[in-house]
């Protein structure tokens, strides 16, 4: 169906009360696709175009990526189907890789690692270029989780962005990093999380920005992620809250004022099986009435003991 059959088909139900014109972002059902993605560890996403995604796995035996083919309905913004259709490696040893962000000037690939706390540019046929961001000293201190988590890339202003997925040693703030296309540091803003949930029982609980998402007007979408697993993993959940910042040049130094866009939850207990562990967030393509469609990816941890899934995710945004 062409774009314009496709379009004249979202009026039509529009006409018809199916769909509505949504002011508020639309979550759709998390899904998994157990037959044609793999059991992995993934940890970031992004959009190569069409229906095709780069899927870093942060404990792949090889650095480089995996090919994603997510088929998404171009006028709900569901994901229909998804299957993995192979790793491109680049031969070298896998760097905790966290991040992945498609360079649209030179079609290829920057992925961050959480073990060396560098931003490292691959072809798309996986092999290194030998480039690589110019990653201020500041980040190197960085250590365990507490690394550069998340990658972004902003075609409109030719601007990446990363941001370490807690505060450095001494910081009460996260840092926002952004680069130029010439690769070098540009501008750095600091980043306030929320404040932990209180704990009902003991249990492990972990907090951080896993994924960034550059939006084509200058804003940034910050994904928080809140962890919480008792002993016995019952009543185990996930908390996810993505805020909207704007970092302007005139602003760096200075503490970015966040607005909330959207939360939801996910949890492992009795009656629930919906948890996921949200790493990895990029935009993906727009429907038909021009609103934009933001993908998620999960970690997984291998389907930890066949209990975990593979999700994916669709949000759209109004």
């Amino acid at each position: 169906m062409s774009k314009w059959w496709q379009l004249a088909v979202y009026y039509w139900l529009f006409a018809l009360g199916v769909v509505a014109q949504e002011q508020q972002p639309v979550v759709h059902r998390q899904r998994s696709f157990e037959a044609t993605i793999p059991p992995g560890n993934y940890s970031g996403i992004t959009w190569l175009g069409g229906s095709r995604y780069a899927v870093v796995n942060d404990k792949a035996q090889d650095s480089g990526y995996h090919l994603f083919v997510i088929d998404i309905d171009s006028i709900t913004g569901k994901i229909k189907h998804a299957k993995e259709e192979g790793f491109r490696s680049s031969g070298m040893a896998n760097r905790d890789e966290e991040g992945v962000a498609f360079f649209v000037p030179d079609s290829t690939v920057f992925i961050s690692g959480e073990s060396d706390n560098e931003v490292l540019e691959y072809a798309l046929d996986g092999r290194l270029t030998g480039r690589r961001l110019l990653v201020p000293d500041v980040f190197k201190k960085a250590k365990g989780n507490k690394g550069l988590e998340a990658l972004t890339y902003q075609q409109q202003t030719g601007l990446f962005y990363t941001i370490s997925e807690k505060p450095l040693k001494g910081d009460n703030f996260q840092r926002i990093q952004s680069f130029g296309n010439d690769l070098q540091p540009a501008c750095q803003w600091f980043y306030q999380m929320d404040k932990s949930s209180p704990k009902v029982e003991e249990g492990q609980h972990t907090m951080g920005v896993p994924a960034l998402a550059a939006m084509p007007d200058g804003r940034l979408l910050v994904m928080e992620r809140e962890v919480f697993r008792p002993k016995n993993s019952i009543g185990s959940w996930v908390k996810n809250n993505i805020y909207v910042v704007t970092p302007m040049k005139e602003m760096e130094g200075q503490c970015l004022e966040k607005q909330l866009l959207v939360s939801f939850q996910t949890r492992f207990n009795l009656s629930a099986r919906s948890f996921a562990n949200y790493e990895g967030m990029c935009l993906g393509p727009r429907l038909v009435d021009g609103r934009q469609v933001l993908v998620l990816i999960c970690d997984s941890q291998n389907q930890y003991k066949g209990y975990l899934k593979d999700w994916i995710k669709t949000i759209v945004l109004p």
